[in-house]
């Protein structure tokens, strides 16, 4: 059950579902540890985002006039002196000269610039051969969304075409920034001093990106360039469309706010200027993490019991809860849904293994109380009759001077009582370890005749007090391998049963056949009979039919199950056919010694 809720738990872990929960709560965390919603904790930005917004397309003709606006804003940019300028639009084509020399001339007039490319049918689309020149960089503008909810949370700082590599827009500028090169090590990137941390391993590079609250990172309108140039000097400054009818590549931050494809490389960016960076936690450790919650929950219900195991399981589950967010207070985003689906499938399949076992102990130890009187109420009920007969010989033999042969009777009766007093202990401690398995059956041949023969002339004279004729109808052949004791008793108990529910003046007859090496030993009386259902039950322990209860004869309802056992322990079984009213076949089928099964074939059968 354990290994299970483990699997079922990270199998689940892995559906859009859980995927989308984990998002949420990385969301969550994330806003929470920004300062989304408190506006004191703002800090500094390295960056400057200049958008041309709705508002400026109208004064400067529209989207036909890119170009142009493009090159009296970065004119109005440079007189500011920012350090970086990444441009977030491709120039890939040439369209008109003039224009297309306006915007030359301002391009080279900026320095550290960095210019925009996009992969495009499997290659790079790199701005035209008068632009490419004039930047520093060329870094990629794409940006991701995740498939499950359309939410931008992270950026491949590389990207591969046509057997090109290019770094990232934001990653550009960075370098530029900082004055230093990149350096590849297994597993990270360091520009300088900054270390930059991917969110997993991969040639991509994926890097979480942490986005500040909006308007942390300035927002200005080149129609307000020179009124707000100061904001601009000695930053990098991400130049890019930002109206919502022109920009294509719209997206959604984690907190829900709608962002433009300028704003997301400048959001990236000022993750690496923070140096505060995310990963996610390897695969093995939440494995075994999950693995640890689903442990943790069966030794919590192994060594615990009612409500102190329940309250230790909510205790676990609140651990699960609150772990991811200490994962993340450590940098390292650890998944929700997967340890928690664990952690409360494991608490639940143990809290009901728990429940069964301990209803299962319980049942069996009333079951075992009740086996355990009800059998001493067997054994009490099986001796009275010897001692009665021993007590009442005694009681004769002490009170008066009796004859010697009269002494000498009752001194025989008290013999022939004790011996069988003797064989009941001995057959009921026989049968108890018989019941719990514990016995070894004797393996000596018996005939069967002799054994039929002994056990009609003892019970004989109890169908004589009664007027009922016992006969045997069938030549006896055969032998059988068993315990002699035992399958005695079970015929002998079949004979008496059938004496004592049979009416004065029937029959009782007694069938002996071989068939296909099975000997079927029947006996057939003409007594009170059963019904079907009364069939089924009639070898349980201590069951009586409503028919011999009625009928006044005593009796603890534990014989036939006894005689059951001993039949299924050598190897064979019983059959019953009875009808109400007109008496009752019980028909003993054993293996003959010739075809009799060895003690391993009987256990095999047993189990």
């Amino acid at each position: 059950m354990l290994a299970v809720s483990w699997s079922v738990g990270i199998l689940v872990g892995w559906t859009p579902i859980a995927n989308r929960i984990d998002n949420y709560t990385y969301d969550l965390m994330d806003s929470y540890t920004r300062g989304f919603g408190n506006p004191s904790l703002q800090v500094p930005t390295e960056s400057v985002i200049v958008g041309i917004d709705e508002e400026t397309l109208r004064a400067k003709g529209g989207m036909r006039n890119i170009r142009p606006i493009l090159a009296d804003v970065l004119d109005q940019i440079n007189t500011a002196s920012p350090r970086v300028v990444a441009l977030d639009v491709i120039l890939a084509d040439d369209v008109d000269p003039v224009e297309d020399a306006r915007l030359e001339a301002a391009l080279r007039a900026t320095r550290n610039l960095v210019l925009g490319s996009q992969i495009a049918e499997g290659k790079w689309e790199d701005p035209a051969s008068r632009f490419k020149p004039l930047a520093l960089a060329l870094g990629h503008v794409h940006t991701e969304r995740d498939h499950a909810d359309g939410v931008s949370r992270q950026i491949e700082l590389a990207r591969v075409a046509g057997g090109q590599r290019r770094w990232a827009l934001a990653l550009e500028a960075f370098r530029l920034a900082r004055r230093a090169e990149i350096v590849e090590s297994p597993g990270d990137l360091q520009i300088g001093s900054t270390v930059i941390l991917p969110a997993q391993q991969g040639p991509e590079y994926p890097m979480l990106i942490r986005y500040l609250p909006p308007r942390w990172i300035p927002t200005i309108s080149p129609l307000q360039i020179v009124q707000q140039r100061d904001l601009i000097r000695d930053k990098t400054v991400f130049l890019g469309i930002t109206a919502l009818s022109a920009a294509h590549d719209r997206l959604v931050s984690p907190s829900g706010n709608d962002v433009s494809g300028v704003e997301v490389h400048a959001q990236a960016f000022e993750t690496m200027a923070k140096d505060h960076f995310l990963t996610r936690t390897a695969q093995s450790t939440v494995l075994l993490v999950c693995l640890t919650l689903a442990v943790a929950a069966a030794l919590i219900f192994g060594f615990l019991s009612g409500w102190y195991a329940y309250v230790a399981a909510a205790i676990l589950l609140g651990l699960t809860m609150w772990m991811p967010v200490q994962f993340f207070r450590h940098d390292s985003v650890f998944p929700y849904f997967a340890p928690l689906a664990v952690a409360w499938l494991s608490s639940a399949g143990a809290a009901s293994y728990q429940h069964f076992v301990v209803r299962r102990q319980l049942h069996k130890s009333e079951s075992e109380k009740s086996r355990y009187q009800q059998a001493i109420h067997w054994a009490a009920h099986e001796m009275r009759t010897p001692l009665t007969a021993i007590q009442g010989s005694s009681e004769l033999m002490t009170r008066y001077n009796l004859p010697d042969a009269k002494r000498g009777e009752l001194t025989e009766m008290i013999n022939s009582e004790s011996k069988r007093l003797a064989r009941i202990i001995s057959t009921f401690l026989d049968v108890e370890r018989l019941a719990d398995g514990q016995m070894e059956l004797k393996q000596e041949p018996l005939a069967v005749a002799e054994l039929v023969n002994t056990c009609m002339g003892r019970a004989r004279p109890l169908a004589e007090r009664k007027h009922i004729a016992m006969s045997l109808d069938s030549a006896v052949e055969g032998t059988l391998l068993g315990d002699r004791e035992l399958l005695e008793y079970a015929l002998y108990n079949l004979l008496t049963n059938a004496v004592k529910y049979s009416p004065a003046d029937t029959e009782i007859h007694v069938y002996s056949a071989l068939r296909d090496g099975d000997l079927r030993l029947s006996v057939v009386d003409q007594g009170i009979g059963m019904d079907a259902k009364e069939i089924k039950s009639i070898f349980q322990k201590f069951y009586r039919t409503k028919r011999a209860e009625a009928s006044g004869e005593t009796g603890t309802g534990i014989g036939l199950s006894i005689v059951e056992q001993i039949v299924f322990r050598h190897g064979g079984r019983i059959e019953v056919t009875s009808t109400p009213g007109e008496g009752s076949c019980f028909t003993m089928i054993m293996k003959t010694h010739a075809s009799a099964p060895t003690n391993a074939e009987t256990a095999d059968r047993r189990r």
